[in-house]
């Protein structure tokens, strides 16, 4: 079978199990933002496996299948640990916003039925969709290294707004209410609306460069849509938009958005 097949078919194998597990835990904590854990902790999972397979096969180059593994599990266990007391811990049975939105209502009120058909579904199908140029470039050869090069510096651009904004954020809700701003609109977050979500895009389109047009035009054309469809994702499904519905109605919030870019990074209006 060929080698790229067969990592597809393994990458597939391990969204299942990810989302399976998912589900299971979501279903006992009666919370779905558990898929929050599992998105970026499923993505590290299917990039082991991937390298796993390609040395299995003994295809493609050794050194850039492990960096492609160093470059999404750095990314997705920061995530992943990031989240995992708001998912998890903090809150139990409330719903995250976003999902009580897209379901309709709690796990407890719409059904696990429908929970799987709008959440684990989607966003397995998005999962290994994102993740093909991670499977498929374990098991083959890097012709253009320049790719590579310009990947990691495109990744360590997303990592940095992420990272950052994700500490800046937690710093301001740290500060009593009574002293702060209205609104977080300081460092990161005066020139975005939404670091992180932008940060996520940029080291999806990192990870393309490295391991996708890395293997060559022709790879890196066939899966272009692949760091397309987690822009879409971070955008317009669970990420910036919706979140946006929620953030709207606290006081200072429209002022802020009037003044500030929702996704990519540009100097405050006015």
């Amino acid at each position: 079978m060929d080698p790229v097949i067969i990592s597809l078919l393994a990458g597939l194998l391990t969204v299942v199990v990810g989302m399976g597990a998912a589900a299971v835990r979501a279903r006992q904590l009666d919370k779905v933002a558990v898929v929050d854990v599992a998105w970026g902790a499923g993505f590290v999972l299917v990039a082991l496996v991937a390298a796993l397979v390609g040395t299995a096969v003994d295809e493609g180059d050794a050194w850039r299948r492990w960096l492609v593994l160093a470059l999404v599990g750095a990314w997705g266990l920061r995530l992943a640990w990031h989240v995992r007391g708001r998912a998890i811990g903090e809150h139990q049975g409330k719903e995250d916003p976003r999902y009580a939105e897209m379901l309709g209502g709690s796990l407890s009120e719409v059904g696990m039925g429908t929970a799987v058909k709008r959440v684990f579904l989607v966003q397995g199908v998005a999962q290994f969709f994102v993740a093909v140029p991670v499977m498929v470039g374990a098991v083959l050869t890097a012709p253009w290294w320049p790719a590579v090069v310009l990947g990691v510096l495109v990744w360590a651009t997303g990592l940095f707004f992420e990272t950052v904004g994700d500490r800046q954020l937690a710093a301001y809700k740290a500060q009593p209410k009574e002293s702060r701003p209205i609104v977080m609109d300081q460092g990161l977050w005066r020139y975005t609306r939404h670091p992180n979500y932008f940060g996520d895009a940029c080291v999806w389109w990192g990870v393309w460069l490295v391991a996708g047009l890395g293997s060559g035009w022709v790879t890196g054309l066939l899966t272009i849509l692949c760091p397309a469809a987690m822009t879409f994702f971070l955008i317009q499904v669970t990420g910036a938009k919706l979140l946006e519905k929620t953030m709207m109605q606290r006081q200072g919030y429209p002022e802020y958005a009037e003044r500030t870019s929702m996704f990519f990074p540009l100097p405050p209006k006015g």
